[in-house]
């Protein structure tokens, strides 16, 4: 099948913008973030560049995935206790029983995302949204860390 690469762009980075937001998560599920990291960037006068978000935890992680069904979220927290159940024989028990499956989800997501920004705007897809997935029952207090590094508008 032929691709084609578009013309390559040059832009130096003129600026390193930081801020942590904080989110109280409900228990175990998806938090949208996508409208903070849209306001971080519209707040940072950013142009074009990347957005780096990162959460500084590991029993919760980070995804970008479909934002128009919310059965989309429920069928991978399905499909995440599938591949960390609670009842598994964990060696690490001490802060509950679901927290080394927490620690697994984490791993398996991941906690750092970047997103192309273009224009001022995040360059996501039609259907993709930025999420925080706790994997934890109880709810949480969680900080994920903004940074765009590029040039201001």
């Amino acid at each position: 099948m032929p691709r084609k690469l578009s013309a390559i762009t040059e832009t130096p980075a003129q600026t390193i913008a930081t801020a942590t937001l904080r989110v109280e998560t409900h228990g175990a599920g998806f938090s949208d973030i996508t409208a903070d990291a849209r306001a971080f960037v519209t707040e940072s006068g950013a142009r074009d560049g990347v957005l780096l978000v990162f959460l500084r935890h590991t029993s919760a992680s980070l995804t970008i995935q479909e934002n128009a069904d919310p059965d989309v979220q429920t069928d991978l927290i399905t499909a995440l206790d599938r591949l960390a159940p609670e009842n598994a024989p964990w060696v690490h028990d001490l802060e509950g029983p679901d927290d080394m499956p927490a620690h697994v989800k984490a791993m398996l997501n991941g906690v750092s995302l970047h997103v192309p920004v273009s224009g001022g705007a995040l360059a996501l897809g039609t259907w993709q949204g930025l999420y925080l997935i706790e994997h934890r029952r109880r709810p949480h207090t969680r900080n994920v860390i903004f940074q765009f590094i590029g040039n201001r508008a």
